[in-house]
């Protein structure tokens, strides 16, 4: 079997400026006055808490764009939000033929939130869509970010924390990487601290809930320092080459 050498300048990647943003302000702020396609939108497994807290991300967008048009394989979470008056469509976006013939306008701006990271195949995804993307559009990915301070605290209490449902986590370079082998360009990084609670009981318990309110603190001073790429959540901008 053959092997591929790289020197050290070919593995070491240096990373564009990033500001640390709050995650539904900047896309809120994308989204104003844009037709905007939002994939992923019932956020399944966050749906209740996320309206308790007023943190649905689909809602304040509806308060910005000119149209709004969510996506979800989710078929029950789609009914409900139709029933509420948005529209929206149960599509596999990697389907371009369910997308065709659900006639869905593509949009000036698609905003893939926390999903990417629960796929078995990303790049397909990736590749599906630009099928959502008018001319001169943009493709908006926010997902966990593996260089994060969150891990690198819960490993004291020999903790992993993740949600159930992922199989995936992205560095800047990876999730770029992958993304111009299906025909998007990086425009824009933005970094952001998520909003988690820390509970547990025992004493690993509380070792966790202290390591993570450390981590959150830390990553909020790097941030402003001018190192946000310690912090949990990234946004990557995209414009499609295709």
């Amino acid at each position: 079997m053959s092997t591929q050498e790289f020197t050290q300048e070919a593995m070491t990647h240096p990373l564009p400026r990033a500001a640390l943003v709050s995650r539904i302000d900047y896309l809120v702020g994308r989204a104003r006055g844009r037709r905007v396609i939002h994939v992923g939108f019932v956020d399944t497994g966050c749906a209740e808490a996320n309206m308790g807290s007023d943190t649905w991300l689909h809602a304040h967008l509806d308060r910005a764009a000119t149209a709004l048009v969510g996506i979800d394989v989710n078929e029950v979470g789609v009914k409900e939000a139709v029933d509420r008056g948005y529209e929206a469509y149960a599509i596999d976006c990697r389907d371009a033929v369910a997308l065709r013939d659900a006639g869905i306008e593509p949009g000036q701006l698609v905003i893939a939130g926390e999903v990417i990271e629960h796929l078995d195949d990303p790049g397909s995804f990736l590749a599906g869509l630009h099928n959502l993307t008018g001319p001169g559009g943009e493709m908006v990915i926010t997902t966990p970010n593996i260089t994060g301070l969150f891990n690198t605290f819960a490993a004291l209490a020999n903790r992993e924390i993740n949600h159930p449902d992922h199989v995936v986590m992205f560095t800047w370079q990876t999730l770029t990487t992958m993304a111009r082998r299906h025909g998007w360009e990086p425009v824009e990084t933005a970094m952001y601290v998520p909003s988690v609670k820390f509970e547990g009981r025992g004493l690993s318990g509380r070792v966790l809930g202290w390591a993570g309110r450390l981590a959150v603190a830390l990553e909020r001073l790097m941030g402003r320092l001018g190192r946000p790429y310690f912090c949990d959540g990234m946004i990557v901008v995209f414009r499609s080459v295709r």
